[in-house]
């Protein structure tokens, strides 16, 4: 068994002026107290989250079949309101107030970790008064990240440091692939969800995309410890950072500085 994984918050990383992040999500997990009527629960979020409006509405939705009759017969039954999504005035924020999670999204072009999670927390803020949840059973982090090729090139070995290869004997070039693996954190309440495919061209758009999504993920629930919740959240910005620049190689690197 590998033995504990240091998490260096000191550690610096290259600050990328491009950096392919297409969507950088915070979600936690909880279990709100409070419940409303649709109506009110948007009220009650626009009147607390300034710069938002609303986007739609989350509802769930129970399908039974009667299989007594001659012709099946089926229902529908809404089950009620689970939550509510707004937008940020500019669209790039996107917020989920859900009854058994909260989540927050950044479109590009993301600026910086502390802009994302400044504003976050802002909005999660809002969350807890609204939702009252009793505690954070998981806290989610998760970067997609996109790499586009030139047109015509698939050398994915040029820009991953794992990259797919054919059979051996047997050269045939990729047309697509999918590599999926969870990694488990040694000494620490986490684990990291890792996740490479590959993303055809679609015009305009000529190059083919490697995608790169990251998800680090907590295996223990934390309460509602705002002081607790930012140490998770830093240790795990660490732990992405580490996933990401471990897994491109320096060609990519010269991508997103360009």
């Amino acid at each position: 068994m590998s033995g504990k994984i240091k998490i260096d918050l000191t550690e610096k990383f290259e600050v990328l002026p491009k950096a392919p992040i297409v969507e950088a999500v915070m979600e936690f997990r909880t279990q709100a107290e409070a419940q409303f009527q649709e109506s009110q629960l948007r009220s009650h979020v626009e009147n607390r989250v300034a710069g938002y409006e609303y986007l739609d509405s989350r509802h769930t939705v129970r399908h039974e079949f009667d299989l007594a009759t001659k012709e099946p017969q089926r229902t529908v039954r809404d089950l009620g309101i689970q939550g509510v999504r707004f937008k940020s005035g500019d669209e790039r924020h996107i917020v989920q107030f859900n009854y058994d999670s909260f989540v927050f999204s950044r479109l590009p072009p993301y600026e910086s970790w502390n802009q994302f999670n400044s504003e976050a927390m802002r909005v999660w803020n809002a969350y807890v008064e609204v939702l009252r949840p009793v505690e954070v059973q998981r806290v989610g982090l998760r970067f997609i990240n996109q790499i586009r090729l030139p047109p015509q090139e698939l050398r994915f070995e040029d820009y991953l440091q794992w990259a797919p290869q054919p059979p051996k004997g047997l050269e045939l070039p990729h047309h697509a692939f999918l590599h999926h693996e969870t990694l488990a954190v040694p000494g620490h309440p986490y684990a990291v969800t890792i996740i490479r495919t590959i993303q055809p061209p679609h015009p305009p758009v000529e190059g083919a995309g490697l995608i790169l999504d990251i998800d680090v993920f907590t295996t223990q629930g934390i309460g509602l410890d705002q002081a607790m919740l930012q140490q998770r959240l830093a240790e795990m910005r660490w732990l992405k950072n580490k996933v990401f620049f471990g897994s491109v190689t320096r060609k990519a690197i010269k991508l997103f500085k360009e």
